[in-house]
């Protein structure tokens, strides 16, 4: 008898860590019209969808946003210590990014390198925290996974090879699924507040279609019109 495959072991990352100067606060400190954390909504999303760990990098008025969470934080420079808490469906870890201010590659990079310190995962999940509409479904059909919180079709098992984005109506979007072979390179090319959008043109990202599941619509400034994304585009 042959004994199933072991699962690929996906994590997420949520980007939160920047001032929100377009927003007028750090996004990570939002609450949405029902009072709920948009930080939390992203961890426990991500979460259901099958993600786990998930990491959170946290910068601008981090301990503020950190409290928010459902566990402790541990500001580290370069994401290779985090301390993390078991909640029902994943584990959280909360990576303090020094260097926030440089830009979105500053969080991504302490993301991935968290990431790296864990050697069982495969890929890695990543959204911004201002994306509100996200959901279990359109993260599961990202990862290729389908659990009870979601029976959604999906595309193949991510792989240490995936290099997949969210697609809304045509437009790119989140998340961004990046599979372990790629942490490294993709790490080399980081800088500023480009985030990993060229290294995912170089190297054909996978385009996934999800519309029909959600908006994908990111908040860039209050009681912005909803859309696919922002005038910005997607921060990833």
């Amino acid at each position: 008898m042959h004994k199933p495959p072991t699962p690929n072991h996906v994590a997420g990352l949520v980007l939160a860590a920047g001032a929100g100067s377009r927003y007028g606060m750090p996004k990570a400190l939002v609450h949405d019209a029902s009072g709920r954390s948009w930080l939390q909504n992203a961890v426990d999303v991500l979460a259901a969808a099958g993600c786990s760990p998930v990491i959170v990098v946290l910068g601008a008025r981090g301990a503020e946003a950190a409290a928010l969470l459902k566990t402790d934080p541990l500001a580290s420079r370069d994401g290779a210590r985090a301390r993390s808490t078991n909640r029902p469906t994943a584990s959280v870890l909360v990576v303090q990014a020094d260097d926030w201010a440089e830009g979105l590659s500053a969080s991504l990079r302490a993301g991935l390198r968290c990431a790296l310190d864990h050697p069982e995962l495969t890929a890695i999940a990543v959204v911004p925290v201002d994306v509100p509409d996200l959901n279990a479904a359109t993260v599961a059909r990202l990862i290729g996974r389908t659990n009870e919180t979601t029976d959604a079709p999906g595309s193949a098992a991510a792989s240490a090879g995936t290099l997949r984005q969210a697609r809304f109506s045509g437009q790119p979007g989140h998340p961004v699924v990046i599979g372990r072979s790629h942490w490294v390179s993709l790490l080399e090319t980081l800088s500023g507040d480009s985030g990993a959008r060229p290294y995912l043109r170089a190297h054909d990202v996978e385009a996934v279609e999800c519309g029909d599941l959600g908006t994908g619509a990111d908040v860039d400034r209050p009681r912005e019109p909803p859309g696919p994304h922002s005038e910005h585009g997607p921060m990833i």
